[in-house]
């Protein structure tokens, strides 16, 4: 065969192997009636990664923040390309704070008081279903443990 052809196989199946390993898991939240398809950073490395470099996510898809302990957790926007909402939330799944959040920014967007989630999604989609401080999201327990 053909040493080109080895090489290129060889790194085509080295990529495929480096994303699967770093491909986060996904499950089901909801907020009232509505479905969220989260993506889970609950190791350092996905939670240090976030959205950064995504050109686009769909409007029930979201990524989900599992930090080790409760704490005023910040966000921020270096090299993430879409513009976000925030929500943080306590042990219980209740939101505390909801923050919206402009692309390439690197401003600080905090949880008002210890928070042991976040919750991204696309700017706007908290605000647009009426869903505000107070509200508890299901399914957190199906969330993987911190790392």
């Amino acid at each position: 065969m053909n040493k080109h052809i080895v090489a290129l196989c060889a790194g085509l199946a080295i990529g495929s192997l480096a994303w699967a390993q770093s491909a986060m898991p996904v499950i089901e939240l909801s907020a009232g009636f509505h479905r969220i398809e989260a993506e889970v950073a609950a190791n350092d490395q996905n939670r240090q990664i976030g959205l950064m470099k995504r050109q686009s996510m769909p409007v029930q898809r979201g990524m989900l923040f599992v930090f080790n302990h409760e704490n005023t957790h910040c966000m921020w926007m270096r090299n993430t390309l879409l513009p976000l909402s925030v929500a943080f939330m306590d042990a219980e799944g209740k939101i505390i704070n909801i923050e919206d959040m402009q692309p390439q920014t690197e401003d600080n967007h905090c949880a008002r008081r210890p928070a042991r989630y976040a919750l991204e999604m696309n700017i706007g989609w908290f605000a647009q279903r009426g869903l505000k401080p107070g509200i508890k999201l299901g399914g957190l327990d199906k969330a993987p443990r911190p790392q």
